[in-house]
């Protein structure tokens, strides 16, 4: 009877320790959902302005976007296919949960970095922050819109050397497309 009572004993911890646990397991805040809309496949052709920051180029490629992390964050790659003198960047977007923002910060293999938050109403994203580049901070602004089809999406953003005079900065077109097979 004892061993019984040891075992009931143990399967009810067990149990409740399994509950507590599920309880306690974290979920990703239901902001990050807005960052869903970028999964995906994409193309995109755009032009980056010469300026203090860097040469400017006409650009195109890919951009793979994935929810990665347990859904916590957003990760979007660039590869372009010629123009760019970086050969592809990274961008990481997530919920500050201490200052209920969603962040973003975007890293280019030339060491140039951007870092902002982003405020979404309907179908656009408003990005505010600052451009790393050429040993100097740039402020930055932006806006992603997306198409209501959610099959494509356009960025525009300015960028000030002075902290007064806004100048565009780079123009980019997505459209969603198919992966190409592997081979």
């Amino acid at each position: 009877m004892a061993r019984v009572s040891v075992l009931l004993f143990l399967f009810v911890v067990c149990f409740a320790t399994a509950m507590q646990t599920q309880a306690q397991t974290p979920k990703p805040d239901p902001a990050l959902g807005k960052f869903h809309v970028w999964v995906g496949h994409w193309a995109f052709e755009g032009e980056t302005k010469a300026g203090p920051w860097g040469l400017g180029s006409k650009d195109s490629g890919e951009y793979n976007g994935q929810m990665i992390l347990g859904g916590f964050f957003f990760r979007g790659q660039w590869r372009p296919k010629g123009g760019l003198p970086a050969s592809g960047a990274l961008v990481i977007c997530g919920y500050d949960t201490v200052n209920k923002t969603l962040t973003s910060d975007a890293y280019w293999d030339d060491g140039t970095r951007l870092s902002g938050l982003v405020s979404v109403t309907g179908n656009t994203f408003s990005w505010t922050g600052k451009a790393f580049a050429a040993g100097k901070a740039y402020p930055i602004r932006g806006q992603i819109i997306v198409a209501a089809d959610l099959m494509g999406f356009s960025e525009k953003f300015e960028i000030t050397a002075d902290g007064k005079t806004w100048s565009p900065f780079f123009e980019y077109k997505y459209t969603k497309v198919q992966p190409a097979a592997k081979r």
